[in-house]
């Protein structure tokens, strides 16, 4: 049993903000949450935690990590990667995240599903599922994707997919190159299905979405735009109230102006930060590979060698207050985008995303100028 009294700041409870609060916890869960104490009278494990004007919000949930800590996790398919990159997005306050696979082959698909089981077993903190981005997309939004390992969709990728995971398995998918049938099955198997590097209509879109697809990968990007007469995917994407989005907010892959606009139209329970991250995240490394390919880290920008993006150089608690800035929204509403959004649309809300009785210990300690300070998971100090 493990008792912290927090003070000296603003504490995220539940969706409502307080001075302090005593967190008791055990097995990796919160089993109560009362008013701080004065002084230390909890017998046991005891911690304090003193804010300094600064915040305590639940962990932040990433549905899109490619890397962090000078690896990329296409090419580092086994549990020490796995361990590497998401200790890396720790310490900017990510307790949950899926590592993701950019398009590759079959073999390497396989070999990602069944390495990021491995992580779980192993009780790697923080992994809690995989994301398969690619290949099956489509090529004319490709974006960094290697276009000759674009491919279509096949019986064995998809009893690949839909074999029992410990975590969960999320694939982005063009939905207008892959039969309605498949999209179906792979959804009925549990398999959480994205949108993203698509040109598909609206109409495409909305089959899709009816198929089984609930969410769309990096909103704007990659994907066919909003326009006046063929609203697009970005279109379906926004007006559909049922679907999450995930957004990069790093400044660089969506203006200021259209983070407004995503979040205005989708509101902060169907809209996700993601990160997107490369290597560099967490690393002084300057470049990475990619495929064989070179890619470069210049100014905080990832992209390729004809100035195509490469991914972000970017972390969750920076993303949290770029959407701060960009919408005049405060931390408790952006720090759900970052938390019981992506929980949610994972299938987790019961379990992680907001501090409540029975839920995960797992939460994010922030300054007053919204920079990380301390992590912890499951109750156990991983970061700070």
């Amino acid at each position: 049993m493990r008792t912290i009294d927090v003070r000296g700041g603003r504490i995220l409870i539940g969706g409502e903000t307080r001075d302090d609060a005593r967190l008791t916890i055990s097995d990796g869960r919160l089993r109560a949450i009362e008013p701080a104490a004065v002084g230390s009278d909890a017998a046991g494990d005891y911690a304090a935690i003193d804010l300094a004007g600064g915040w305590l919000l639940p962990g932040f949930i990433d549905t899109q990590v490619n890397g962090g800590g000078g690896v990329l996790f296409n090419n580092a398919l086994g549990i020490e990667g796995l361990a590497r990159i998401a200790a890396a997005h720790a310490r900017f306050g990510t307790t949950a995240l899926l590592p993701t696979l950019i398009t590759d082959t079959a073999a390497a698909i396989e070999a990602a599903l069944d390495a990021v089981d491995a992580a779980i077993a192993a009780g790697v903190p923080g992994i809690v599922g995989v994301h398969i981005e690619g290949p099956f997309i489509n090529g004319t939004r490709k974006g960094i994707h290697d276009p000759a390992l674009i491919r279509t969709l096949d019986r064995s990728i998809i009893d690949i997919l839909c074999r029992p995971r410990r975590g969960v398995v999320m694939m982005t998918l063009a939905p207008e190159v892959v039969a309605v049938e498949d999209i179906a099955q792979l959804a009925a198997a549990g398999v959480i299905l994205s949108a993203g590097h698509t040109d598909a209509t609206y109409d495409e879109a909305l089959a899709g979405f009816a198929a089984g697809v609930t969410g769309v990968t990096h909103v704007f990007n990659a994907m066919s735009p909003l326009l006046h007469r063929a609203p697009g995917m970005v279109g379906a994407a926004l007006s559909e109230a049922a679907i999450w989005c995930g957004i990069i907010a790093d400044g660089v892959h969506v203006a200021p102006a259209a983070l407004d606009i995503a979040f205005r139209s989708k509101g902060a329970d169907r809209l996700m930060l993601v990160t997107d991250a490369m290597p560099s995240v967490g690393s002084d490394d300057d470049f990475f590979l990619l495929n064989g390919r070179r890619m470069t880290v210049e100014g905080g920008v990832c992209m390729g060698e004809d100035g195509t993006l490469a991914g972000a150089h970017l972390d969750m608690a920076q993303a949290v207050r770029t959407m701060c800035a960009a919408t005049g929204a405060d931390l408790p509403t952006v720090s759900r985008m970052a938390s019981a959004s992506p929980a949610a649309f994972l299938g987790m809300a019961q379990d992680r995303g907001t501090l409540a009785v029975g839920f995960r210990a797992d939460f994010v300690v922030l300054d007053a100028a919204l920079q990380p300070v301390q992590t912890w998971i499951g109750g156990i100090k991983v970061a700070g």
